[in-house]
């Protein structure tokens, strides 16, 4: 993760608040926000190598496939929870939406996106992109459902979650004017605020 993208999840962290990381690979970012938010942080991985990783971090981690549900968490009343550059690696993401919402009041979700113009132009030539973030080949990938950001707010707006915040970021991971322009096309990553 980089750090214009863990800087702008950590300015919508509440101090002290509970927290819950869907597909927390290594935990660095939860090891952030218990660095500088003093947050009650808890990892979700399938991975034994990042759970490993999450533990050197020391980083409370749950070993769990996100796809076989979340409702154990349902009774630990989190703040918020999180889902960064993992959302497209399940088989259900609008069930998991759903679930994360259900777990706490705000959600925050990182996607890689489809419909960035590079990605475009890999598809007209007849090639799945790889970019930085998405990385992998066709062959390769964890990633099954892709999406652009005008299929993911779609998305949103059909199972009635709100966007209370957003920002797109260009390739470099910055934010700026002409991304924000046509994010569906512009934009590399797109960060996402969300409550129900």
């Amino acid at each position: 993760m980089t750090i214009k993208l863990s800087k702008i999840i950590n300015d919508w962290v509440t101090d002290e608040s509970k927290i819950i990381d869907f597909g927390c690979g290594d935990g660095s970012l939860l090891k952030e926000l218990m660095d500088t938010k003093n947050v009650l942080g808890y990892g979700v991985e399938i991975s034994d190598s990042k759970i490993q990783k999450c533990i050197t971090n020391g980083v409370p981690v749950i070993k769990q496939d996100i796809d076989k549900g979340i409702d154990e968490f349902k009774s630990s009343n989190f703040d918020l929870s999180i889902m960064a550059r993992s959302i497209q690696c399940l088989k259900n993401p609008n069930l998991a939406l759903n679930d994360m919402l259900k777990l706490s009041k705000r959600c925050v979700v990182t996607l890689p996106n489809l419909g960035y113009w590079r990605c475009r132009i890999s598809l007209i030539s007849g090639a799945m992109p790889v970019t930085p973030e998405l990385p992998s080949s066709w062959y390769e990938t964890e990633n099954i459902h892709l999406c652009t950001i005008r299929d993911f707010e779609s998305l949103c707006e059909s199972e009635g979650i709100k966007i209370k915040d957003k920002v797109f970021l260009n390739k470099n991971g910055n934010q700026s004017r002409f991304v924000s322009i046509n994010p569906n096309l512009m934009a590399v990553e797109g960060v996402y605020l969300l409550e129900k």
